[in-house]
C-alpha cells in the first residue's frame, strides 16, 4: 500500500486514566476520558492502546497457583532468575524460543505467530500475568468499531506492546493488533521501493507517550499521520501464521 508521506503529526495521551478491572467497557472508558478532558476524536486520527489494558477488559488473566512447572521451564527458571510458573506460561503460549544471552531474556515465538520477549507474558505482582488478547487483530477492530459508535469520528486503532530485542539491551514497543489503518507501508524514492511494517511505526512513536511499566497513559492519540484505511490486521505480515 502506497499512501502520501507524513511531513508531521502531532501526539498526546489521555490522562489522567483510570486504573481499568477486569471486564471493563475499555471503548467506554476511552469516551469517558474524552469527555472528561474535553478532547475530542477526529476523523483520520490513530488510537493507539497498549495491549494490558485490552487484557484487562478482555479478563485473560492467569492464575500462576494453578500451574505446574516442567523440567524444561524449572531448567529455565534456574538460569534467567524468572519464576518458573510464568516460564511454564511463555512455553505454553509459544512455539519457539531461546535466550539472548545466558540469562535471558526469554525470546519466544508466540503461538499468534508474533516474536516476543516472554512471549507477551505481563506478570502481575507474585500471584497472575496477563497474556495477550486471543485475537489482537479482532480486539482492534472491536475497538475501533465502539470507539466510531461512541464518538462519531472516522479512527483507527493499534494495539501495542512493550518488546526487547534480542541483539540489545531496553525495551521497545510494537504493534500486535490494526484495524483502519494497513499494516504494511510501501514506500518509493530514486527508483527503489521499500517495504515498511507501518503500525510498528505508529506503535512506536506513540510509545515515547505510552512508556513502560505501570506509566499510568495506556492511552494515546496520534493525529496528522497520512496512512491507506484497511482492516488486514498485523497478522497479515505476520511470516508465521497462526
Amino acid at each position: 500500500m502506497t499512501a502520501v508521506p507524513t511531513s508531521g503529526f502531532s501526539a498526546f495521551g489521555l490522562e489522567p486514566f483510570p486504573e481499568l478491572q477486569p471486564g471493563d467497557d475499555l471503548a467506554g472508558t476511552i469516551s469517558d476520558v474524552l469527555t472528561r478532558t474535553g478532547t475530542e476524536l477526529r476523523d483520520g486520527d490513530i488510537v493507539v492502546v497498549a495491549s494490558k489494558v485490552v487484557s484487562i477488559a478482555e479478563k485473560r488473566y492467569a492464575d500462576l497457583a494453578g500451574i505446574t512447572p516442567s523440567p524444561e521451564a524449572l531448567g529455565i527458571s534456574s538460569r534467567t532468575g524468572k519464576p518458573p510458573e510464568i516460564v511454564q506460561l511463555i512455553l505454553d503460549n509459544s512455539t519457539q524460543h531461546f535466550l539472548a544471552t545466558e540469562r535471558g531474556p526469554i525470546i519466544a515465538r508466540h503461538t499468534l505467530g508474533y516474536e516476543l520477549t516472554s512471549a507477551g507474558i505481563d506478570r502481575v505482582g507474585t500471584e497472575g500475568a496477563w497474556l495477550l488478547p486471543v485475537d489482537p487483530d479482532a480486539s482492534a477492530r472491536a475497538l475501533r468499531d465502539a470507539l466510531t459508535t461512541y464518538t462519531g469520528a472516522v479512527i483507527a486503532v493499534v494495539v501495542a506492546d512493550s518488546d526487547g530485542r534480542a541483539d540489545r539491551r531496553g525495551a521497545t514497543v510494537i504493534s500486535i493488533g490494526a484495524a483502519g489503518v494497513g499494516p504494511l507501508r510501501t514506500t518509493e524514492h530514486g527508483g527503489k521501493r521499500q517495504e515498511e511494517t507501518f503500525t510498528d511505526l505508529i506503535a512506536a512513536a506513540a510509545g515515547l507517550i505510552l512508556g513502560q511499566r505501570g506509566r499510568g497513559a495506556p492511552v494515546a492519540v496520534l493525529r496528522g499521520v497520512s496512512y491507506v484505511p484497511s482492516d488486514e490486521g498485523v497478522a497479515a505480515m505476520l511470516h508465521h501464521r497462526p
